[in-house]
């Protein structure tokens, strides 16, 4: 389901109970289109998170955390300046809109109250952040900047008039008292699927599953008004439902819209939506804020390949290598057959039986000369194959590092891409600027501590998510007593089971979190290779994240999310 008006309509009354009345104590922009308020309300600290995220545009109290940057950008400053402390007065909504209205008391630079209404706009990709000072109905900053160029009619830059998102000739269902409509919509579209987009045309704030949930409720009986304001007044009264269709996609909404469907329920509507959103959002935001390294890595990867090829291609061509040693070998045997000025000659192979063998010469060359030349091609392309062994075990190892850095990108959270791009600056694939700037002073990058699951008996299992932290881990943090396990042959996490002598069953669990972390979670049946962590061992030179290892055992798992799930992850937070 989509975040629709009707759902707006939900959030708003749940973020009023909870939030009205509370004061702002931080702010932050961890992502480009997010906002996150701090708001200190009825004895609770809520993270209120605003996004303008073009794919997962929501508002809601979110429980998962977050990493800011460094460095503030200027529209957190904006908000900050004017928001800092401000009290909460009340959440609202633009009609049944996807539109709503925080609005704020707080004291200006002398001291003076001021009112100021933050604005979100739930549009996709037109989706927005508005600061405004109501009384002026001006724009004092927007998280996404829109000039003349794009909108004529409504432009959304600091100091421009505040115009309210396009009106639709569409009744607000929360308001509505003549039901006539709804009566001849029934009469004139008996069809539930195609009443449910008759009913969008007419009825404000309704999504397609919305709006087919309304179709089928209003053809339960005739008693559509009694059924039409009881289905609207369960937005008031919401159950959060978490809904999994027979595809095996997920919706979520207000209330259960089916009940022939797994449904999961949950005790607040912005605990529903972190559940949903998690993951996809996580993606999302790392696909944001890791474009620059998923860049460098596709062109590592890219070059390195085409690089294999060639040296594969230079290496097949020193099988000639043998042939010219022998034809020089048989020119030194035979010089006496052999003179200047000649361009072939013929000679007997008594490496071959004596079969002839053509043999062709420079005619500026004298017959020793020509001998000389094949036993020179024969040394260079000799000396070509060591080389050329040595490039492609290189090349092959830069190949195995970067698919690794790949796959430890798909499976990282926003927070461990620092790590990673910190990695990337260290091993000389992509510039610090802020190095630069300090006259290459190098700052040494505090490694963020490794992910935290339980065993079903107990037992603790850690999860490096980057090179970084695998090293870290495995390295310095682990006893040397430990269990260590990684997926055999396949790029992904270093795991720790903290048990001298753990049992068979944990670390079968351990093993699923290793390959669940790794370049195979979509496979099944993964190799898992385990041994203790003594017998690692760190060659010299080599990159981050790199071991070897002896004495293993392999056991063979499916990275099953579910088992994952059940290892009651523990938050690092």
């Amino acid at each position: 389901m989509s975040f629709d008006g009707s759902f707006t309509h939900s959030i708003k009354n749940e973020l009023q109970n909870m939030l009205s009345t509370g004061r702002v104590s931080k702010i932050n922009q961890p992502y480009a289109n997010e906002l996150i308020l701090t708001i200190r309300a009825h004895g609770h600290n809520h993270q209120l998170l605003l996004s303008a995220n073009p794919t997962y545009a929501r508002v809601q109290i979110t429980d998962i955390p977050y990493s800011n940057p460094r460095v503030p950008n200027n529209f957190t400053m904006v908000i900050r300046k004017y928001l800092s402390g401000a009290i909460l007065n009340q959440v609202s909504q633009l009609d049944n809109d996807r539109v709503l209205y925080f609005d704020f008391t707080s004291r200006n630079e002398l001291g003076d109250l001021q009112n100021l209404r933050l604005i979100v706009e739930i549009m996709a990709r037109h989706s927005n952040i508005i600061l405004i000072d109501p009384k002026e109905n001006k724009i004092l900053d927007a998280i996404k900047h829109v000039g003349s160029d794009v909108n004529r009619y409504r432009m959304i830059l600091p100091g421009a008039t505040y115009i309210n998102p396009p009106k639709q000739d569409l009744v607000n269902p929360f308001s509505m008292e003549n039901f006539e409509i709804i009566s001849q919509l029934i009469h004139d579209f008996p069809n539930v699927d195609v009443l449910s987009q008759e009913l969008k045309h007419h009825i404000q704030g309704l999504g397609n599953e919305t709006a087919l949930a309304l179709a089928d409720t209003l053809h339960q009986n005739n008693n559509y008004k009694e059924n039409f304001i009881s289905f609207f007044e369960k937005f008031n009264n919401p159950k959060p439902t978490l809904s999994e269709k027979s595809n095996n996609k997920l919706d979520f909404s207000a209330f259960p819209y089916q009940i022939d469907v797994k449904n999961k329920y949950f005790d607040s509507l912005s605990n529903l939506l972190d559940a949903y959103f998690k993951d996809n959002s996580q993606r999302e935001r790392v696909r944001e804020q890791g474009a620059t390294l998923i860049h460098v890595i596709k062109n590592q990867l890219k070059k390195n390949r085409n690089k294999l090829k060639k040296l594969t291609k230079e290496l097949k061509e020193t099988d000639k290598a043998d042939g010219y040693r022998v034809k020089g070998e048989i020119l030194t045997t035979y010089l006496y057959k052999v003179n200047r000025g000649m361009t072939s000659v013929e000679l007997e192979n008594f490496y071959d039986n004596n079969a002839p063998i053509k043999i062709d010469l420079s005619n500026q060359l004298s017959p020793s000369e020509n001998a000389q030349k094949y036993f020179k091609h024969y040394q260079k392309l000799k000396n070509a194959i060591t080389y050329l062994n040595e490039q492609i075990d290189i090349t092959k190892k830069e190949i195995n590092y970067f698919e690794n850095i790949q796959s430890q990108i798909e499976i990282a959270d926003p927070k461990d891409l620092i790590e990673i791009r910190y990695e990337l600056e260290q091993q000389g694939y992509l510039k610090n600027h802020e190095q630069h700037k300090k006259k290459h002073k190098v700052a040494k990058q505090k490694i963020n501590k490794p992910e935290t699951f339980y065993a079903s008996d107990g037992t603790i299992i850690l999860v490096g998510k980057n090179n970084l932290q695998n090293d870290q881990l495995t390295l310095h943090t682990a006893d040397k007593r430990d269990t260590w396990l990684h997926t055999k042959n396949i790029p992904g996490s270093h795991v720790i089971i903290k048990d001298f002598d753990p049992s068979e069953e944990t670390i079968i669990q351990a093993a699923s979190l290793a390959a669940y972390f790794s370049k195979a979670r979509d496979s099944s049946k993964v190799p898992v290779d385990y041994v203790k962590v003594k017998q690692i061992r760190k060659p010299n030179g080599s990159k981050p994240g790199f071991v070897i290892y002896e004495g293993q055992n392999t056991v063979i798992v499916d990275p099953d999310e579910e088992i994952v799930n059940s290892l009651t992850k523990k938050d690092n937070h």
